[in-house]
């Protein structure tokens, strides 16, 4: 589906058969009005953010930042982790405590840090952030992965220098562009580069509570970001960079991910979705799960995997049924030309909070 605004073309990858709200359209809309918008395309994952929407890359002359948003350098790094007994209720009661952040004392603590920003180093926050180790479940395409192998997917960010940076912004321009872009994207990218050490920690972390070996990250990319390329700024909220090279598009708690060999062009802002996209705000997830759904129904999913989740609230909330179905999302890429499945893994821990709310 496509169509043209009075600034920008905006496009959606998504068949008509796919859910896409409204709101996410008119917020696209309102972001190719933006001065020197030349471009906004939205991922099949796309839905409605805070301001911009989400599962979107937008190609402008102009750097905004509110279009990547708070959690700058958010992304997903998958890492091969060689485990004895994947037991899954061991392994769920062995799992570290993600929500309490490294100290100098830590073995894990690193020799250099972006920034200098040790608050809430090795944690991997709230929302849609998690920490899984799933099963290679099938192969496609020639990849490094092997069936019944496991992986650790770890999803986070920036924490809170992200948030600090737009906040210096937005305080000042609010939703305006950059009166300094090179002074933006220096803070951008120590962002970027804390939330792929962030990534990396939480892994060693984990390998070292479950006496596992973990390798190097086979993806290790970001979602949350602004490129600069050709002379443009290519903003990605939500969104995978998807030239030539693997991405992890995640499902939910308790249904599949994909690696996909991305190999989007110039119409699809050399982009592609980062995960299934939500169908459900929070409260309508909170509402509709309580009725439907019990605490242990959430914390055993159909697939047969835990999650690790004391907020019961944050349960509801990220219920799988407050997502779109990642096989139409996955479909919707791949008849787009977008990217080509190359693994499918399944969940076996998903590690959200330990924290009770």
């Amino acid at each position: 589906m496509s169509q043209q605004s009075a600034r920008a073309t905006v496009r959606v990858f998504a068949s008509p058969g796919s859910w896409i709200e409204s709101d996410a359209l008119v917020q696209c809309d309102r972001v190719a009005a933006l001065d020197g918008m030349i471009r906004v395309a939205g991922m099949p994952d796309l839905h409605p953010g805070k301001g911009a929407p989400i599962g979107a890359a937008m190609l402008s002359s102009v750097l905004y930042p509110f279009l990547v948003g708070s959690d700058i350098g958010c992304g997903i790094a998958v890492f091969p982790i060689r485990i004895k007994r994947p037991d899954a209720e061991r392994i769920a009661a062995r799992f570290p405590d993600l929500d309490r952040a490294l100290t100098p004392d830590d073995e894990e603590w690193p020799a250099d840090i972006p920034a200098g920003h040790t608050d809430s180093l090795a944690t991997v926050g709230r929302g849609n952030h998690f920490v899984e180790l799933a099963r290679v479940d099938s192969v496609r395409q020639e990849t490094t992965l092997s069936e019944k192998s496991l992986v650790l997917i770890v999803h986070s960010g920036s924490r809170g220098l992200g948030e600090r940076i737009l906040r210096a912004h937005t305080e000042v321009h609010g939703a305006g562009p950059a009166a300094d872009p090179a002074a933006y994207l220096k803070a951008h990218d120590d962002a970027v580069r804390w939330g792929s050490l962030n990534r990396r920690l939480m892994a060693a972390r984990v390998g070292r509570a479950l006496g596992a070996e973990v390798g190097e990250p086979v993806v290790d990319e970001c979602h949350n970001l602004v490129e600069v390329r050709d002379g443009l700024y290519l903003h990605r909220k939500g969104a995978a960079r998807g030239d030539s090279r693997d991405v992890l598009v995640a499902g939910t708690r308790g249904t599949p991910s994909y690696l996909v060999a991305a190999h989007a062009g110039a119409e699809a802002n050399f982009s592609v979705a980062h995960g299934a996209g939500r169908k459900m705000s929070r409260s309508d997830a909170l509402r509709r799960g309580k009725a439907k759904h019990t605490v242990a129904e959430l914390r055993r999913t159909k697939v047969g995997s835990l999650v690790v989740c004391g907020d019961r609230q944050l349960l509801f909330e990220e219920a799988p049924t407050a997502y779109k179905r990642i096989e139409q999302v996955i479909g919707d890429l791949a008849a787009h030309g977008l990217a080509t499945p190359v693994a499918v893994t399944v969940p076996l821990v998903t590690y959200k909070t330990r924290g009770h709310r």
